[in-house]
């Protein structure tokens, strides 16, 4: 038996200014599949801090016209608050999944209908490149059609602000209540006025391009080793667009595409999931960097804002690296080089909470203020405009696959980021050396580092209260030691304080609330606990530290450190 409230919902939109195809398949729904259109209408998807994201389908709770065309009508209805009617300005992009392209000709329809000039690219694009436009064009807000890594059945709608990055408070929270106020599909404007779209490409893509080239810290050296073999997948994503041209303008000429993963497709036909951190999504690439002798693999997520790398070892095999060990070899790229030129005393560089205290170790080694920010890249491009003017940003990054290198970009930016990595394979060539063996070399001055990311999923009501129950049982209740170590200090960002175990003092975290724990322990050890914001999950992030000299071996520190994250997961979870 389908509920009342849902049934209700059903009909409204049945009865409303809906276009046949949608009623149809409401119909069908109904005489055919109750699970379904009780899953399609029994709530309306969520506007949240970063915008959409759904399956996509008819009904209010799923990605279609209707949604995408409130939630455009909201954005705009607030920046008519915000700014006022005279000359607002907005950039759309969007990536390769499906029904993309569709999204972000609505969203430019319902944007030029409210008077908005709108700036829509011709075809898809890096969502990096999106927030550049949003800047250089100077533009209110941008919006880029996009689910991410997500499944192919999904796709979604991020908004950025005017500084370029993803929206943060109050604007964040003001734009959901907008959103939230559109009743009903009457209220959207969706008649388009073609004098308020203005298609934009190229003129574009090469100052981007530019400022990506901008970055470069040795292109001489580039050329010098411009037939390194680098293999690259876009895995049927956006970055095809742009990647190989980067790498092609810094000057590599041996850019080998898989052509099996080259082709954009919202299929992902090749993959089961779209993402560079999943291991089978990279076994197309690996296989062709086995056959054409190439001691590097890139690859992009669908809206290539995501890196993935791997690097071919000592032993001859290729080892993916994780988004700690790559952001890890940026920072300290970044920081060596512009040590040697001048003073790093008036920059700075930027990493989420979670990700690896080795990027702290290398900044305190070069004397830079390393700031810690909430988990999301947007808190990364706050901090970016919090100090302009002030400090000059360098480098920043997250351990979920995410760099920036420069400010002219406010979000992770996987083109660039394949450009510096790849440069840095080819200076450090110069010299003899591999991305393994500097990863090698940073473990043996700052400490060796584990990490592992487990995530405990707790579906329903109760799963919720399960969360939450876990939650309390960590603070009222904080582990005195884990894994032979003591704690030593913890990290409450909900109380937005730091305890010191020891002495028992108490300081205050310069950190917006987030229902987030942290514990440190003697050796060096980091535990971050925290509930998921979009999912039935509570996340803990485990890592794990030794003194390489301490053991005969990396291969015993690495033993110990899997030993030491299994003990901790036993005893957390």
């Amino acid at each position: 038996m389908i509920e009342k409230e849902i049934l209700e919902k059903a009909n409204t939109w049945l009865n409303g200014n809906y276009d046949e195809d949608t009623k149809a398949a409401i119909r069908k729904m109904m005489a055919e599949d109750e699970n379904e259109l009780t899953e399609s209408f029994y709530r309306d998807l969520e506007f949240g801090t970063g915008g959409l994201r759904g399956i996509m389908g008819v009904g209010s709770n799923r990605m279609n016209r209707y949604t995408v065309g409130a939630a455009t009508q909201g954005l705009a209805n607030y920046l008519l608050k915000t700014f006022g009617n005279n000359g607002l300005k907005v950039a759309v992009a969007h990536d390769s999944r499906l029904n993309s392209r569709s999204f972000a000709e609505i969203t430019a329809a319902v944007l030029s209908a409210n008077g908005i000039h709108c700036f829509l690219f011709e075809a898809l694009r890096p969502t990096p490149e999106l927030s550049f436009a949003v800047r250089f064009l100077h533009c209110n807000a941008g919006i880029v059609v996009t689910a991410s890594h997500n499944p192919k059945e999904y796709n979604g709608y991020k908004v950025y602000w005017e500084d370029g990055g993803q929206l943060v408070p109050p604007h964040d929270k003001n734009i959901i209540a907008e959103v939230n106020k559109i009743s009903s599909v009457d209220e959207i404007k969706w008649e388009k006025i073609d004098k308020n779209i203005e298609i934009i490409g190229e003129n574009v893509d090469k100052p981007y391009l530019e400022k990506i080239l901008s970055v470069s810290l040795h292109p001489e050296i580039v050329k010098r080793h411009k037939n390194m073999p680098i293999v690259y997948t876009p895995l049927h994503g956006t970055g095809i667009t742009l990647v190989p041209r980067a790498l092609k303008q810094l000057g590599f000429e041996n850019v080998i595409v898989c052509s099996e993963q080259a082709e954009p497709d919202g299929n992902f036909p090749t993959v089961k999931s779209p993402n560079p951190e999943e291991s089978s999504a990279m076994e197309l690439a690996l296989k062709l960097a086995d056959s054409v002798k190439a001691g590097l693999v890139l690859a992009t997520d669908p809206d290539a804002d995501r890196m993935g790398i791997a690097v071919r070892g000592a032993d001859g095999k290729m080892q993916l690296f994780t988004g700690n060990m790559t952001a890890s070899l940026l920072v300290y790229y970044v920081l060596s080089e512009h040590a040697k030129k001048e003073s790093l005393s008036d920059k700075f560089i930027v990493k989420t909470i979670v990700t690896t205290e080795l990027i702290k170790d290398i900044a305190d080694d070069f004397g830079i203020v390393c700031e810690d920010v909430l988990t999301g890249f947007k808190y990364i491009a706050e901090q970016i405009k919090n100090y302009e003017g002030k400090k000059q940003f360098l480098v920043g990054g997250e351990e979920s696959y995410g760099t920036l290198v420069g400010d002219f970009v406010r979000d992770k930016d996987a083109v660039s980021a394949c450009c510096m990595i790849a440069e840095l394979a080819a200076v450090l060539a110069e010299n003899g050396k591999t991305l393994h063996s500097l990863l090698n070399e940073l473990y043996g001055k700052y400490g060796f580092y584990r990490t592992e990311l487990v995530s405990v999923t707790k579906k329903g009501q109760d799963g919720a209260k399960a969360i939450a129950d876990m939650m309390v049982r960590f603070r009222e209740n904080p582990p005195k030691e884990i894994a032979g170590s003591k704690v030593v200090k913890i990290k409450d960002i909900q109380k937005q304080t730091l305890t010191d175990c020891l002495t028992g003092k108490e300081e205050t975290l310069p950190l917006p609330k987030s229902n987030v724990l942290q514990f440190f322990t003697a050796a060096g050890d980091k535990i971050t606990v925290r509930p998921s914001g979009t999912e039935p999950k509570i996340k803990f992030y485990f890592e794990a530290k030794a003194d390489l000299r301490d053991f005969e071996s990396q291969e015993k520190a690495e033993n110990f450190l899997t030993k030491k994250v299994k003990k901790m997961k036993e005893e957390l979870m």
